[in-house]
């Protein structure tokens, strides 16, 4: 698969690991031999706040932004967070969405509405998603922080390098305690890319 040139935005709320997720697809790529640039929105992230992660790769990159409507891989923690960035995805863009509903607090005072099914409307607009119920799979392992390796996995199918160097970077990257689980989710997403009907 072609890992050249790809443009990956991964969106979620504070506390979702948006922010590893894009360290350790950085980690990959410079592992693998090519330039990378990102460009990361923090926002409130330690109050559930909205986290953002532009991760540019290629074999020389000069800017850490994506242009507008032009992300090849859209990864979203969280699917209304998914449905909000979706005006950056490009026009053969691939979305991969957790069915991880987060409603934030402001909701509850009528100042904001959240939809009643986030990705039911990003299917209305793209064909090219990948729902995972990357919460329950998580409980299933254990800990509820695997999210964003599950989903990682998963669009490291459409991202591509090889599975060894992903596993490298896990162990680089990730702290020691946590390192095995973690390659558990990430081989479990990797069966999900395969066996879509158990998403």
């Amino acid at each position: 698969m072609d890992n050249t040139n790809k443009n990956i935005l991964i969106v979620g709320v504070g506390g979702q690991g948006v922010l590893l997720a894009s360290e350790l697809l950085s980690e990959v790529a410079i592992m693998s031999g090519l330039d990378v640039k990102k460009s990361e929105v923090h926002g409130m992230s330690q109050r559930g706040g909205v986290v953002s992660s532009h991760v540019r790769i290629g074999k020389k990159v000069y800017s850490p932004i994506i242009p507008y409507g032009q992300a090849d891989i859209l990864l979203s923690f969280e699917q209304a967070e998914g449905l909000r960035a979706l005006d950056w995805l490009g026009p053969d863009g691939q979305v991969v969405v957790s069915r991880t509903r987060l409603v934030p607090p402001i909701a509850n005072f009528g100042k904001f509405s959240y939809p009643d099914d986030p990705v039911a409307d990003i299917q209305k607009k793209t064909s090219r998603v990948i729902a995972v119920d990357a919460d329950r799979m998580a409980h299933e392992l254990g800990n509820p922080r695997l999210v964003n390796t599950i989903l990682l996995a998963v669009a490291s199918k459409h991202i591509g390098f090889a599975r060894d160097v992903w596993d490298e970077a896990i162990r680089k990257l990730v702290k020691p305690k946590f390192v095995d689980i973690n390659l558990k989710a990430f081989a479990r997403g990797c069966e999900l890319a395969e066996t879509p009907a158990k998403r």
